[in-house]
C-alpha cells in the first residue's frame, strides 16, 4: 500500500494493485470563496496543488465520502473522466450521476472494487444543528489480501460511529481528517487534536494519518499545532501528519 496526500483530505491510494482517488478537490488556489460564518475571510483552496501531484495519473475509482465543495469540487468533475467508476455513500448518487458520471455505485453497507472489500461507516460531522445541518457523513474501510487493512474516517469528529468502526475491526492504517473545522459559532466539525488523541488511546493498535490540514479557511487546528500537542501527550509517535504531496509508503 502506498498513501499520498495530494491537499486537504485528497488522497492518492495505490491498493492491491488498484488506484484510488479520494475526495477530489482539484481546484486552482484561492478559485472559490471563504466558508462563511467564520473568523478567517481567505479565499480557498489556501494553497496550490502541489507540484508532485500528477494530474495525468488516472485513477482506477474514485471514492468521495461526501459532497462537501472540498471533497468534491466542480475541477474534479471536469478533470476525472466520466467513466470512472466512482463509489460514494448513499444519496450522493444523483448529484453525480447528473454530473454526467455513467458508472456510480453507492455502498449501503459492503461492496467489492477489483478484490478490494469496501465497509461504509457513520461519522458525525458536527454537533447539535450545525451536525445536522452539514449533512450525512461516511468513512470506509478497505480491506484487501496481503494488504494491511486502512479505515478512511472521513469529515467527522471522534464519535461512537468511529470508535465503533475501530473497535469492530481493529484497522492497521486510520486517516482522519483533523483540521478542526468550524464556525464562529459552534463546536469543530472534523477532528481537532483532542479528537485525535481520543482515537489514538482507544486504537493503539492503528496507525494514524492526520490530513485535511492547511487547505481551508475555516479549518484552525495546523499541522504544527497538532504535532504540537500530540507530542506534548506522548502521542506522536503513533502519527503521520504529512505534507502536501508526500507519499507514505511504511505503513
Amino acid at each position: 500500500m502506498k498513501l499520498q496526500l495530494i491537499r486537504n483530505a485528497t488522497l492518492r491510494l495505490q491498493y492491491a494493485g488498484v488506484e484510488l482517488l479520494l475526495d477530489p478537490m482539484l481546484s486552482e488556489a484561492e478559485s472559490s470563496p471563504p466558508i462563511i460564518n467564520t473568523a478567517n475571510d481567505r479565499r480557498n483552496p489556501l494553497v496550490p496543488l502541489p507540484a508532485a501531484y500528477e494530474a495525468d495519473a488516472l485513477p482506477d475509482a474514485v471514492l468521495i465520502t461526501h459532497l462537501h465543495n472540498d471533497h468534491w469540487d466542480e475541477a474534479a468533475r471536469q478533470a476525472i473522466p466520466h467513466a470512472t467508476p466512482i463509489l460514494c455513500q448513499p444519496g450522493d448518487e444523483a448529484a453525480i450521476t447528473e454530473a454526467g458520471f455513467g458508472h456510480v455505485t453507492p455502498i449501503q453497507e459492503t461492496a467489492s472494487f477489483r478484490g478490494i472489500s469496501i465497509r461504509r461507516f457513520g461519522g458525525q460531522h458536527g454537533t447539535g444543528d450545525i451536525g445536522k445541518m452539514m449533512g450525512p457523513v461516511s468513512g470506509f474501510l478497505l480491506q484487501a489480501e496481503g494488504e494491511p487493512s486502512i479505515y478512511i474516517a472521513g469529515d467527522t469528529i471522534w464519535c461512537s460511529e468511529v470508535k465503533d468502526a475501530l473497535h469492530g475491526y481493529h484497522p492497521d492504517v486510520t486517516v482522519v481528517n483533523a483540521g478542526g473545522a468550524r464556525f464562529i459559532e459552534g463546536d469543530p466539525i472534523t477532528m481537532d487534536g483532542a479528537d485525535v488523541a481520543s482515537v489514538c488511546r482507544h486504537a493503539p493498535y492503528t496507525k494514524v494519518v492526520a490530513v485535511h490540514m492547511d487547505a481551508i479557511n475555516h479549518c484552525y487546528t495546523t499541522r504544527s499545532d497538532l504535532r504540537t500537542q500530540l507530542e506534548g501527550e506522548g502521542l506522536l509517535h503513533q502519527v503521520l501528519i504529512p505534507e502536501d504531496g508526500e507519499w507514505l509508503e511504511e505503513l
